[in-house]
């Protein structure tokens, strides 16, 4: 199972969750231009518990240096695949959170997240001399907050048979927390650190996000964020929408929503549409001319339910504009 994205659509660019898609893309290619210094390099941007533990290999480091890994280990990933899984979670996850709490308390909800992922990882992890990387503990913050703001939204999975590509849509809650209990298995099942993943660095993020988030939406937004949301306004609507029509029992059409922004609706656009049901063809192209008002019908013929004699009916869609 591949998870796409959510099915909640923001109206704003998530411009702080990109810019922190980037910074992680940006340390990953400082480390593959360590070459053989990489080891010393992750030893000291990476989060070691026993730094902070044993006297004796603290002697060795600053105050400052100290302190620095504490944020730095948060941007650090141990290969492409580390990296490309911790990023796309944070897309899935990120935008409707920045969105919720506007850029700069979610750039502040985001660090507080990953700093306390870490001193997760450093208390159960009293003595250890493994250094612990990722992003994960930030993100699972993220996904704490998205447990508790967005609990009915569907995370929409592409699921591969035989080449062609299936959509379905797992509920949010489900999903995530099925994701938690697994992490908490796995770590009341590790020893240490042995199997190199750091399972209560992911379990404190998400229990803390929830935390956070508490705290972080009784703060206010300010002026600031008020002006950026404004700037940040997205100009079109998700390219994949996933339609489920409703139709009465003699009626052979069906009937369902399409969603286009203003933008959209003056110059037109295409959209994918994904049916979950009844269709041979589950996955097409929806051509939105322009022009559309809202409540606009768009006609798919022969998408419909049978009639009698062989015949179809049309599949009717309904233009919402955002």
């Amino acid at each position: 199972m591949i998870p796409i994205r959510d099915t909640i659509p923001t109206k704003t660019y998530p411009i702080v969750n990109n810019a922190l898609i980037a910074i992680n893309v940006v340390f990953f290619l400082v480390e593959l231009s360590q070459g053989p210094g990489l080891e010393r390099f992750i030893y000291m941007y990476g989060l070691v518990p026993a730094r902070y533990t044993i006297p004796q290999i603290a002697s060795y480091f600053t105050t400052g240096q100290q302190l620095v890994s504490l944020i730095t280990f948060m941007f650090l990933h141990g290969g492409f695949w580390h990296l490309l899984g911790n990023m796309w979670s944070l897309y899935i996850f990120g935008d409707n959170i920045e969105e919720r709490l506007g850029p700069l308390r979610y750039l502040a909800f985001y660090m507080i997240c990953g700093l306390a992922s870490g001193l997760s990882h450093l208390v159960f992890n009293y003595n250890s001399t493994m250094p612990t990387i990722g992003a994960s503990g930030a993100i699972a913050g993220v996904m704490g907050a998205y447990f508790i703001l967005f609990p009915k939204a569907k995370i929409l999975t592409l699921i591969p048979i035989f080449f062609i590509p299936y959509f379905i849509e797992i509920p949010a809650f489900f999903f995530l927390g099925i994701w938690f209990v697994f992490q908490f298995l796995s770590a009341a099942g590790s020893h240490g650190q042995m199997t190199g993943i750091a399972w209560w660095a992911h379990i404190g993020g998400f229990i803390f996000g929830i935390i956070f988030l508490k705290l972080f939406l009784a703060l206010p937004g300010g002026g600031v964020s008020e002006r950026l949301r404004r700037m940040t306004e997205k100009k079109k609507s998700y390219r994949l929408q996933v339609i489920r029509p409703v139709g009465m029992a003699n009626d052979p059409n069906l009937y369902g929503t399409i969603t286009i922004t203003h933008l959209e609706a003056i110059t037109g656009t295409q959209k994918l549409v994904n049916i979950p049901w009844g269709f041979q063809k589950r996955l097409f192209k929806v051509i939105v001319p322009p022009g559309m008002k809202e409540g606009s019908l768009l006609k798919l013929r022969e998408m419909g339910k049978d009639a009698p004699h062989g015949q179809k009916g049309d599949l009717l869609l309904k233009v919402a504009i955002q």
